[in-house]
């Protein structure tokens, strides 16, 4: 009777794990946002967990920008990001999102020198105490960071973006909040038929080292369609890198209700 109770619960145990997770717009990544027609507001509005913008320091600002030629739009990340992500905190009433199940991940891809750019971001959101306090949003920074032993030296409203591929000590872990990598490193694939098995195994354990160690995975330069979406999901990558975002919410929408039948 023991043994059966043990077969019992293992059993039990068993099916929790292998249940599938469910798939939303809180896995979706905003790739390069600042180039949507609405940087911000488009992802937003479709209750994206992620967006990500580059960033660079010019002076004694931190512009939205991937190279000195866009300073002439001077675009701050202020204004474009900051600043609304702290009025929609405000109208609800301290949660990111009305739905407060729904957090938020703000991706500074630094593309100056990390250290001066950071320290300036340091200073720009004191002036912004929902944005540091607010526990379902974050700022992560990627990009050009910092040597990885020495993030636990930066406050910890800030969290960084590791690389899957890369081993990191149990200090710079602590303050890593997502593992991601360029796709191209692991497959050649476009999206058509099916990816090479080696390339998937190989994809497959580095995300399960990622998941053992309680970390997210994001993997960028993805095909970006349904095919190739739908791969990255089975391998268990929690966000979805696109620049199509409407497309992208769509389909994610379909597999929530598949899921639900």
């Amino acid at each position: 009777m023991r043994k059966l109770f043990l077969f019992i619960t293992v059993l039990s145990c068993t099916t929790v794990f292998a249940q599938p997770k469910t798939y939303s717009t809180a896995n979706a990544h905003s790739h390069n946002d600042y180039q949507q027609g609405s940087p911000l507001l488009s992802a937003y509005t479709l209750q994206f967990g992620s967006v990500e913008a580059d960033v660079m320091l010019a002076g004694d600002e931190l512009l939205v920008a991937h190279t000195e030629h866009d300073f002439d739009q001077h675009r701050t990340l202020e204004d474009l990001y900051l600043k609304p992500i702290q009025g929609f905190i405000q109208a609800n009433k301290g949660h990111v999102y009305a739905d407060e199940s729904r957090k938020l991940i703000l991706m500074l891809d630094i593309k100056s020198d990390a250290v001066p750019a950071i320290n300036k971001l340091i200073d720009v959101l004191q002036k912004y105490p929902e944005l540091i306090k607010t526990p379902s949003f974050k700022v992560m920074i990627s990009g050009n960071k910092p040597e990885p032993n020495n993030y636990i030296s930066f406050p910890s409203f800030l969290v960084f973006d590791g690389l899957l591929s890369s081993k990191y000590s149990k200090d710079a872990l602590s303050r890593i909040a997502m593992l991601s990598d360029n796709f191209i490193n692991y497959s050649k694939w476009n999206g058509t038929g099916p990816i090479p098995a080696k390339d998937a195994e190989r994809l497959r354990n580095n995300i399960n080292k990622a998941h053992a160690l309680g970390k997210e995975v994001r993997l960028w330069n993805v095909p970006d369609f349904d095919d190739a979406w739908k791969v990255v999901i089975e391998m268990g990558v929690d966000y979805i890198d696109s620049d199509s975002i409407k497309a992208l919410a769509q389909f994610l929408k379909k597999q929530q209700q598949l899921s639900q039948k």
